[in-house]
């Protein structure tokens, strides 16, 4: 099992690890630890590289199962690597998928909409939610409430719980859909303090003040009451 150091931690950025096992039908490794994210909840991969002695080895993608997918050559199983994330790519992430949980917390608490799909990429994304209508007025409406959480610079909790535990939290899941598995021993979640609590597993950052401006820059009709918001984030 790899040991999982985002999910602690979004900020460590360098770490160190061991190969455990090589992939060559996906030219990839496996490591005894990692703080690369491997995708997931409509957040991207992360990339960087990995060092071994005078030797940079390439992570152009990771998978699920932590298999880090290198640009070359591998290093052989049991080598020292040094890690290190892409970090201006990771904290526009982070800073993107916080965004996107201040939209969802904001559209739950002030209009009960649950949210029927969604996706990002560095500094913008789109969230579909269970909306009758939507029009102009609606979503500037929107989007004042959601800049005016991030100037109350709500801090962000992260915390994983026994299953039992978790799903004892009111509404903890946002989506129309229950995406966790069945029989998952522990469930991560995040909080944004005063404003939303659902499970998930992606990277944030640790407070609200650190995300940016927001903008909703469209909206679309996707058939049914499913309305499309586009969003933004100010670099």
């Amino acid at each position: 099992m790899t040991e999982l150091i985002y999910l602690q931690d979004s900020y460590i950025q360098e770490f160190e690890a061991t190969v455990t096992e090589r992939n060559t039908d996906q030219n990839g490794v496996i490591l005894d630890r990692t703080a690369f994210y491997p995708g997931g909840g409509g957040q991207p991969n992360d990339i960087g590289k990995l060092i071994a002695y005078d030797t940079e080895y390439v992570v152009a993608k990771v998978k699920r199962g932590n298999i880090h997918i290198i640009d070359g050559d591998l290093p052989a199983v049991g080598t020292t690597v040094k890690g290190m994330i892409d970090w201006d790519r990771r904290h526009k992430l982070m800073r993107t998928h916080t965004a996107m949980h201040i939209l969802c917390g904001v559209i739950w608490r002030d209009y009960q909409a649950s949210v029927t799909g969604g996706n990002m990429d560095v500094l913008s994304g789109r969230m579909d939610f269970e909306f009758e209508s939507m029009n102009d007025g609606l979503m500037s409406e929107i989007e004042e409430k959601i800049n005016k959480e991030i100037d109350a610079s709500r801090d962000i909790d992260v915390q994983i719980l026994p299953r039992e535990e978790a799903f004892q939290i009111p509404d903890l899941i946002r989506t129309k859909i229950n995406l966790l598995p069945e029989g998952i021993p522990e469930v991560r979640t995040v909080e944004i303090k005063g404003l939303d609590l659902q499970a998930d597993g992606g990277t944030h950052v640790s407070n609200t003040s650190e995300v940016g401006s927001i903008k909703l820059t469209n909206y679309k009709n996707k058939g049914g009451i499913n309305k499309r918001l586009y969003v933004e984030i100010a670099d």
